[in-house]
Parts: structure tokens; sequence; C-alpha cells
């Protein structure tokens, strides 16, 4: 593998690329070689300070939340200073996130960037203003305006999963809607959102303060936006334990939140299906399975369950695995040591519980540097068992047994979370008519792919509040006021 060569990383406050105001750094590390790959400004709350008034200023006296125009060409500004650097933000995402290249082809990079020309669309042709029907009110008839606007400050606050997309993905809609951002990346990714910061400051006529990057070690600065009074609506994608605690926060201050959090969804491969249906279960190990919407539990009918488990084992047995660089692998490292220790920890959780271990469960012989874990496949899940019911964000699958269609969908819903899941079946309809009793926010039938920049992206029970991309993400970030007039 070819060591990405980078250098130190400034945050944005105001319009300005700044270091840290205490001086301190951070080291970043290449999750596949567990080599330095650079280090970043390590923001401090004296920073956070700084970011938070900055978009408040830029907010409450700029233009921006007023002027579309203005906002759909820095936009557009945006997405051509990203496809100029396209190829740095290639060997970011890999060196940091360790990413398949696989993946930066499409969603962890090319497709990112190139969405955000949907947001500079919308933000032009959205119908910020609209008459309402007339009404009657106590005898005088009533005109009716209903009218959006920008919701204010925003604290966005990303993973370390997909981070350039979820970056991007919240900063589109933000923009286009005419709020200001500030922006706190994951320590262990901070690069795709400093260096989208740097392109902000260098490449667009984006006015100081709109856009704002606080890039730390310390996680109490995510609690601090949740927090301030000047931040009008925290935006969050990560787990739901960090997800209740920043809802908890932001609950003094009733601000909007919007959370797009953990997923244990499930692959119902009905009686009928065919067989490929699943072998596909070995795709749990894209990106080292550290994924919300992956499909993490495959419901297998009982009268099938020797044949699923010898295609799944053959599948887990010939996955490819290692190096991000290498075009031909879909799985890579886990993101960091302590994620890794994080997924061995719910593999032995596992066998202590009773579910049987057909392959993997370790650390690769054969991968002697790097945060590598072993494609793993659970046979003998009982839904009731922790790593059926808790997210593990690992390459782990677990296979349970069902009877009939009805103690699929029981089990499919046997959740605190409601994200995304798929169902296989050789009846369309039918697949249909079970996917529709299914209490996720999204779902894919016969292998249809749902996910898209203008797909409403998000979940139900604890996956989280609201949705991401689509009109319905862009409205996220607008509040709604209706103004009426006698008609004359």
């Amino acid at each position: 593998m070819t060591e990405p060569s980078f250098g130190e990383i400034r945050n944005l406050i105001g319009g300005r690329l700044v270091p840290a105001s205490s001086g301190a750094t951070f080291e970043n590390v290449n999750p596949a070689t567990e080599a330095v790959i650079g280090v970043t400004a390590d923001g401090t709350k004296d920073d956070m300070e700084a970011a938070i008034a900055a978009a408040r200023r830029a907010f409450d006296a700029g233009v921006w939340a007023n002027d579309p125009a203005l906002r759909a060409r820095c936009i557009r500004q945006l997405h051509a200073a990203l496809v100029e650097a396209r190829e740095e933000l290639r060997k970011v995402v890999i060196a940091e996130a360790g990413s398949p290249i696989l993946l930066t082809y499409g969603v962890q990079c090319n497709a990112s960037i190139d969405d955000m020309l949907y947001w500079a669309d919308l933000a032009e042709r959205y119908a910020y203003e609209a008459p309402m029907s007339d009404i009657t009110f106590m005898g005088q008839p009533q005109r009716r305006i209903i009218r959006r606007e920008a919701v204010g400050v925003v604290g966005a606050i990303t993973p370390w999963n997909f981070p350039l997309y979820l970056n991007l993905a919240k900063l589109g809609p933000a923009l286009a809607s005419g709020c200001t951002v500030v922006l706190k990346p994951a320590p262990d990714t901070p690069w795709s959102a400093t260096v989208v910061g740097r392109l902000v400051a260098e490449k667009t006529e984006i006015p100081a303060g709109v856009v704002n990057v606080v890039a730390s070690s310390d996680h109490q600065l995510g609690e601090m936006l949740a927090s301030d009074p000047r931040v009008d609506l925290v935006t969050f994608t990560g787990s739901t334990a960090t997800g209740r605690r920043v809802m908890e926060v932001a609950s003094r201050t009733v601000k909007k939140v919007f959370l797009e959090l953990g997923g244990k969804s499930a692959n119902v491969i009905l009686d009928d299906a065919d067989a490929g249906a699943f072998g596909a279960g070995v795709f749990t190990c894209t990106h080292g399975g550290q994924g919300c919407a992956i499909t993490t539990r495959m419901l297998v009918p009982r009268r099938r369950y020797d044949e699923a488990l010898g295609i799944l084992e053959a599948a887990f047995r010939g996955a490819k695995y290692g190096d991000p660089t290498d075009p031909g692998m879909l799985q890579g490292p886990q993101v960091s040591k302590r994620q890794q220790d994080r997924v061995l920890g719910y593999i032995e959780k596992g066998v202590q519980e009773g579910a049987r271990l057909v392959t993997g469960g370790g650390k690769p012989a054969h991968l002697p540097k790097g945060f590598f874990v072993e494609p793993t496949l659970f046979a003998d899940v009982d839904n009731r068992m922790t790593i059926a019911q808790e997210e593990i964000f690992g390459p782990v699958l677990c296979v349970i047994p069902y009877d009939g269609d009805d103690d699929a969908v029981r089990i499919a819903n046997d959740s605190i979370y409601g994200l995304s899941g798929s169902v296989a079946s050789a009846n369309e309809d039918r697949a249909l008519a079970v996917a529709r009793r299914i209490r996720t926010g999204t779902l894919s039938i016969n292998g249809g792919m749902w996910f898209h920049v203008d797909t409403p992206f998000g979940g139900y029970k604890q996956s989280g509040i609201g949705r991401e991309n689509g009109v319905a993400g862009f409205e996220e970030y607008l509040e709604t006021k209706v103004m009426a007039l006698p008609k004359r």
C-alpha cells in the first residue's frame, strides 16, 4: 500500500483557516497500516465559541438567508472545487476511514460530490412562499400565505464511517435552505471536513461565518453545539446512545433536532426466494460492516436453513478483504483499534450467549498490521441475543430461522431500531406485502436500491428523528410561517 503524504490541517472559523487557539494538534492514523497520515488542529471550547458566534452573526446580519440565487451560485462553486479536489478527497477518505477504494467511486466520494448540484438547484426552485386557500373567519373572508424560512444556525455533528458523504449531506441542504453551519466532524476522520473547509475558504464566495469547521478530539464540543441557545438546530448522525444524549442536551433550549441513528436491519428471505439471495448476505461485510443501514440480521425459513448456511459459509470463507486501495476489496479495516476491539467483544459475547460461530470471529493472521476483523458468520441466533439486538458495526452476520411470513415480520420488528431492511421473494406482490408490515424507513425488494440524493432517508423508533436527503431533508432546515390578511 502506498501511504498518502498529508500535512497539517487547520480549522475554518469565521471565514479564516486557523490553528487551534491552544496551538494543539492531534494525529490521524491510517486504520489499514496504523501509520500516522498527518495532524489536525485540535479545537478547543474557545474555538467552538468563536465558530458559533461567527455563524450567528452571519445568519442575523448577513444576506445569506434571504438570497437563494447567491446560495445556489456558491454551492455550485463549492461543487466545482470539490470536483477539482476529487482525487485528493478520495485519498483522504481511504486513508482516514479505511474505506475500500471501490466505494469512493460511489457514495464515499464521487456521488456525494455530484449530489451538491441537487442542493444548488433546489435552493433556486423551491417554493419558499405560496398562497393557501381562502377561508372565512367570523364572517370575514381571509387570505393566507404559507412561508418557509431558514431555521438559523445549524450545529452538525458527523461520524467516521462515511465522513465526506455525511459532511456534504448536511452542508448541502443546510446551506441551500439559507442556514449557517458549525460542523464538528468525528476525531477519527477530521480531514474529510477540514479539506472541505479549505475549499470553502479558498474557492467560493460563501460569506465569512456561513460555514465553520471545528475539528477536535474533545467530544464535549459536540455538547456545546447541542446546548448553546444561539444554535437553532442540531443535526447528528451516529449511535443511538449518543443521539439520546444529544436530544437530552438540546432539550434544555428546546431546539430542533434531526437524528440519524443506529440500525439492526433485517434481510428477510422468503421461502420461495432464489438461492442467490442467501449468498448476498456476505455484503454485510462491506466497509467492514460500518454502515447503519446494512442488513446484519438474515431471517431464513426453517425448511431452507441448512441450504442457506451452506451457501453463506462458502461466501464468507471466500470473501476478499484487506488493503482498501485494492479495487478488488469490498471490506477494509475497522476505523480504529477501539472499534476493532468493540467488534471482537461482540463476537465473544455471541459465543458466550450460545450462538454458533460458523466462520471468522478473530483478527486475520495474514494482516498483522491494521484494524481488521475476519468476515464473521453466526448461526443458531436467537433474536433476543445481544448480537441480534445491538448494533455491532462490524463484518458480522446473524442468521435467524423463522416459521412463516408472520413470524418473519415479528422477528424483523422485534428491535428498538427501524432504519432499513430488505425482502426477497419470487413473488413481488408477496415481498411487497411483507415489506409494508416491517417498521423501517427504507426497504429493498429483491435487490432494489432506494439510496439517492432525492430519497428521504431515516428511521422509525430509536433509529432517529427526521429525514436526510430529498425535499423532506431540505425542509428539516426550514421553519414554517403562516401570514393572514383580510381579503378585500
